[in-house]
């Protein structure tokens, strides 16, 4: 069913059409993660929405703008779970960022094959890879806390902070990934959150200062 016939029921019964900003949104998201980023065009957006393909130019600028306003909405509710959280001590308020991630996603499909496939493409429209401004938002909040615990003598000092950022997300993105891919393939991924949960509970404390990785993993 196209989005324009989406509607919602208001006390006085009338149907409110959601706004061709809202529908073309929706559209997009549902198109990108059935059909690829680079096999959807901007008319079929503006179709599916039941609106023109000026009014989506007029509100995104272009399907590059489209994608990252998606990708920006998705880090917006990762941030605000991570800024709910009432922060553990040490590495455990890491686990609790990675683990927002994973919970927000996994309440999304569509946003979860987009951010995990499509969000770090070289595009045929641009050189550069795109990083929308929710993601780095999120990895400025990662950082800061990050730093705080290598200052406070928490996290060692002998890791470079961007190195284990990359490490930490790279590894909570892998796993959401595997999941996405092991749905379209053959390749096993036959694991939940709680499984997810435990792998980032048992690496992360690895980074910590006192017992060696060695020790950590057979405690």
């Amino acid at each position: 069913m196209p989005l324009s016939d989406l509607a919602t029921e208001s006390g006085s019964d009338k149907a409110v059409v959601t706004s061709s900003r809202e529908r073309i949104l929706l559209a997009a998201k549902h198109l990108f993660a059935r059909n690829g980023y680079e096999n959807t065009s901007t008319v079929a957006i503006a179709r599916d929405a039941g609106t023109s393909e000026s009014q989506l130019m007029k509100h995104f600028g272009s399907k590059q703008g489209l994608l990252a306003t998606i990708l920006d909405r998705g880090w917006a509710a990762i941030i605000d779970r991570v800024r709910a959280l009432s922060h553990g001590e040490g590495t455990d308020q890491l686990v609790g960022m990675l683990e927002a991630i994973v919970v927000e996603l996994d309440q999304d499909q569509e946003l979860k094959e987009l951010m995990m496939l499509e969000a770090h493409r070289i595009r045929k429209d641009a050189r550069d890879v795109l990083v929308s401004r929710g993601c780095r938002q999120f990895v400025e909040l990662f950082d800061t806390a990050l730093i705080a615990l290598q200052r406070e003598g928490q996290l060692r000092a002998d890791l470079n902070p961007d190195a284990m950022r990359a490490a930490l997300i790279g590894m909570t993105e892998s796993l959401l990934r595997s999941q996405i891919v092991a749905q379209r393939s053959d390749l096993p991924a036959s694991y939940n959150f709680e499984d997810i949960r435990r792998i980032l509970q048992a690496i992360v404390p690895t980074f910590a200062i006192g017992l060696s990785p060695q020790l950590k993993s057979a405690r």
